[in-house]
C-alpha cells in the first residue's frame, strides 16, 4: 500500500490582530524555504504541503490552531508563534500529541520542551550584546517600557540585572497594553520625560512598536536625546513607522536585511522577488526560513516526520543560513547563533555597529546572567 504522497507540515503565523506585520514576514520566510525545497524535488521526492492557519495575534485561537492541525489534520511538525503567550499556548498541545513545533522567535529563555526546536536568539545570544554595546556607547541610566504579557517582564527582570552589574540605574519601569491608546502612551512619555534616562529600553510588540516611537517624537524628545534600544524593533515595525521616528535606535539580533554576507544577499533578493521590493527582511522571517531547511534536511536522513525518528536527526543537520551556518544544541533543543547589534540610519535601515563575527552556543536558563559571560572584546565595535 503505497504512502502519503506528500509531506503535511502545520503553518501558524499571525496574519491578522497586532503582531500580523512581524508574523506575516515569518510566513514569508516559512514559505520561500517550502518553495526552494519543492522546486529542487521535495524530500526523498516528495513536496512539503503546508497548511496553513491565521492565530489572529491570539494565544486561544493559536492553541485552537495547533489542535485542529495536530489532531484533524494530522500533521506532525508545526512552524510558528511569536509572542511567548501563543508559544505557551501551543506547546502543551504539541506535546501531548507527540509532534514538533519550530519556533522562530527570539525570546526570554527559560524553558526547554523536546517538542520544540527554538531557532531565535536566547537571551545571551542578543541581550548581553545589546547590553553591552549600551553601556559602553550610550549609558547605564535606563528607563524600561514593555508590553503587558510575559516575555517582557522576564526581559526587563535579566536587563535590570545587567544595569546593577555596571553601576546604573533603572529609572522607571511600564507596561503598555498589546495594543495602547493615547492615553496609555501620554502617561508613560511624561513619566520618561521626568525620569530623563540617556536610553530607552523597549519590549513593546507589534503595531504598539510604532505607536510607542511616533509619541516620543511627537513630544518633541529627539532621537539623539534619547536613543531607543529593543529587541523586538525589526525591518518590519520601523516600516510601519513616520519617517525618521526609529532613527538612531539600536537593536541586536542575528539577522539583518543589510548585511552584506553572500548568502544574506541572496536570500534577500530572493525573499523580495517572491513578495515584492518593498517587503521588510526580518530576523524572524531569517530563522523563519533556515528551521524549514534544516527540518527538511533532518526530514531526508529521518525518512519520517514521526517525533522519535525526526527528532534525534534534526539534533545533527547544519544549514547555511543567510546569517551564517547554524545547528542545533543537542543539549537544549537551541539555535547556535551569529549575534550582532545595529543602529536605525536616516533612511530607516539598520547599520551593523558590532559584528563580533562568532557564532555563539544557546544558553536559554541564563539563571545567574553575567555580562562577563560574553568573550567577545568590544573593541570590534564601531561607534557613531
Amino acid at each position: 500500500m503505497a504512502g502519503p504522497s506528500t509531506w503535511r507540515v502545520g503553518v501558524l503565523f499571525s496574519q491578522t490582530g497586532v503582531t500580523a506585520g512581524i508574523e506575516s514576514t515569518q510566513l514569508d520566510g516559512t514559505m520561500l524555504a517550502i518553495e526552494e525545497i519543492n522546486d529542487a524535488g521535495g524530500v526523498r521526492g516528495k513536496p512539503l504541503e503546508p497548511l496553513i492557519y491565521d492565530g489572529r495575534s491570539d494565544p486561544k485561537v493559536f492553541r485552537a490552531n495547533a489542535e485542529r492541525l495536530l489532531g484533524h489534520d494530522r500533521v506532525r511538525v508545526i512552524f510558528g508563534c511569536y509572542m511567548s503567550s501563543t508559544r505557551k499556548a501551543v506547546l502543551p498541545t504539541v506535546e501531548s500529541f507527540r509532534g514538533l513545533l519550530f519556533y522562530p522567535t527570539l525570546y526570554e529563555g527559560f524553558e526547554y520542551s523536546p517538542h520544540c526546536i527554538y531557532t531565535g536568539a536566547a537571551p545571551n545570544q542578543n541581550m548581553v550584546q545589546l547590553a553591552k554595546y549600551l553601556f559602553e556607547f550610550v549609558g547605564t541610566r535606563i528607563y524600561m517600557v514593555g508590553s503587558n504579557y510575559v516575555y517582557p517582564y522576564e526581559t526587563n527582570r535579566i536587563m535590570s540585572d545587567f544595569v546593577v552589574q555596571s553601576r546604573g540605574r533603572v529609572l522607571g519601569e511600564s507596561y503598555l497594553p498589546l495594543e495602547p491608546r493615547a492615553g496609555d502612551l501620554d502617561k508613560v512619555i511624561r513619566d520618561i520625560a521626568k525620569a530623563k534616562p540617556e536610553v530607552l529600553f523597549s519590549t513593546v510588540v507589534g503595531s504598539g512598536t510604532a505607536r510607542l516611537y511616533e509619541a516620543i517624537r511627537a513630544a518633541g524628545i529627539s532621537p539623539r536625546e534619547l536613543p531607543i534600544a529593543s529587541l523586538t524593533t525589526s525591518e518590519a515595525e520601523v516600516a510601519e513607522m513616520a519617517p525618521g521616528a526609529a532613527e538612531n535606535s539600536i537593536t541586536a539580533a542575528p539577522f539583518f536585511e543589510s548585511l552584506g554576507l553572500p548568502a544574506a544577499k541572496k536570500f534577500v533578493a530572493a525573499y523580495r522577488a517572491r513578495f515584492g521590493e518593498d517587503r521588510p527582511v526580518t530576523a524572524g522571517a531569517e530563522a523563519a526560513y533556515f528551521q524549514v531547511h534544516l527540518f527538511a534536511r533532518a526530514l531526508e536522513r529521518a525518512g519520517s516526520d514521526n517525533f522519535p525518528d525526526l527528532l534525534p536527526e534534526v539534533r545533527k543537520v547544519e544549514f547555511a543560513a543567510p546569517q551564517g551556518p547554524v545547528r542545533i544544541d543537542p543539549e537544549n533543543n537551541h539555535a547556535l547563533l551569529w549575534p550582532r547589534v545595529a543602529r536605525v540610519n536616516s533612511k530607516g535601515r539598520f547599520d551593523v555597529v558590532w559584528n563580533p563575527g562568532v557564532r555563539l552556543k544557546p544558553d536559554p536558563y541564563f539563571v545567574a546572567p553575567s555580562l562577563d559571560d560574553w568573550s567577545a572584546e568590544m573593541a570590534q565595535a564601531t561607534h557613531s
